[in-house]
C-alpha cells in the first residue's frame, strides 16, 4: 500500500481485542505488513509458501488471513471500505438497489470434487461465483458454489443474506437466468423487487441497462491473478479472496480521490 492508501485504510481496520482490554495476546507484526502480504498473494497469485522474505513469515501471514476469515473481520473491513467509497461518491452509505449475476471459473486440481462441478451452459468445469453488487459495482454479498449449481438455486440464500445485511435494499436487477418463481418469492418473502433485464433482439451488440455494472465488477475480479482460476480447497476461502480483491480496488480508489481533492485545494489556495 502507498502511504495515501494506508491513511485511508488504517482508521477502518477492526480493533484487536487486546487493544480494548478484552484479553488476548498482542499481535507480533504490524497490520500494514500483514495487509500488504495478503494483498500480494491475492494480486499476484503466488502460493502462501512463496510469500517474499520482505514480508512476515508465510505461516504467520496465512494465520492472519485465516483468523480474519473465521471471525468475519474480512467482511467487516470490506463493508467499511464500501461505505466510505459510497459516501465519497455522493451516495448514501447503504444501497437501495443492486444487481445480481454469476461467474463460472475453472478450478485447479486442489479443489475437492465435492465442491466443484460442470456448468453446462458455459462449458466450464469448476466453481461458480454468485454476487450482488450495488449500482457502483461494489460488492454487497458473494457466495461460491460448485459450477453445476444453477443461478436460481443459489440466488435464494444469497438474497436472504443481502436482505439481512442491507435492510434498505428494495430493487435488484437480474438477467433471464433468474426468472420464474424466484421473482414472486423475493417480492413476497423479502419485499424485494427482482426486475429481469432481458436481452435485446438486435443482431448487434447492445449494452443492457444495469446488467453491465455487475459484468464490470466480475471483470474487476479477474485483475487479481489468484482469482483467474479457483485454487482454494474451501469455498469460504474463495469468498474471502474475492473480498480482499475488492478491498484493494476500493482502497486505491479512496486514495486517488483524496489525492485529487488535496491537489485541487492546493491549486485553489
Amino acid at each position: 500500500m502507498t502511504d495515501a492508501e494506508w491513511a485511508e485504510v488504517r482508521v477502518l481496520l477492526p480493533v484487536p481485542a487486546w487493544l480494548e482490554g478484552r484479553g488476548g495476546r498482542p499481535e507480533g507484526y504490524c497490520h500494514r505488513q500483514m495487509l500488504d502480504a495478503v494483498r500480494y498473494v491475492v494480486d499476484n497469485g503466488v502460493k502462501w509458501r512463496s510469500v517474499p522474505a520482505d514480508f512476515p513469515p508465510w505461516d504467520r501471514v496465512y494465520a492472519f488471513f485465516r483468523r480474519w476469515r473465521h471471525q468475519g473481520l474480512d467482511v467487516e473491513f470490506h463493508d467499511r471500505l464500501r461505505a466510505r467509497v459510497r459516501v465519497s461518491e455522493g451516495r448514501a452509505a447503504e444501497p437501495t438497489a443492486g444487481i445480481i449475476d454469476s461467474q463460472s471459473v475453472r478450478a485447479a486440481s486442489s479443489v475437492p470434487a465435492a465442491s466443484r462441478g460442470f456448468d453446462g451452459g458455459k462449458k466450464v468445469p469448476g466453481r461458480k461465483r454468485h454476487v450482488i453488487t450495488d449500482c457502483l459495482g461494489l460488492l454487497l454479498v458473494v457466495a461460491v458454489t460448485a459450477a453445476i449449481v444453477g443461478d436460481r438455486e443459489a440466488a435464494v440464500p444469497l438474497l436472504e443474506r443481502v436482505h439481512i445485511a442491507h435492510r434498505s435494499l428494495r430493487l435488484i436487477w437480474a438477467d433471464g437466468g433468474y426468472t420464474g418463481m424466484l421473482v414472486d418469492w423475493a417480492r413476497e418473502k423479502l419485499h424485494i423487487v427482482l426486475e429481469i433485464v432481458k436481452r435485446s433482439d438486435e443482431p448487434r451488440f447492445v449494452v443492457l441497462p444495469r446488467r453491465w455494472v455487475v459484468e464490470r465488477s466480475l471483470s474487476w475480479l479477474m485483475r487479481s491473478r489468484r482469482l483467474v482460476r479457483d485454487y482454494e480447497t474451501l469455498p469460504a476461502t474463495s469468498e474471502s479472496m474475492i473480498l480482499w480483491s475488492m478491498a484493494m480496488l476500493m482502497s486505491r480508489r479512496l486514495a486517488r480521490r483524496t489525492h485529487a481533492t488535496t491537489t485541487a485545494m492546493s491549486l485553489a489556495a
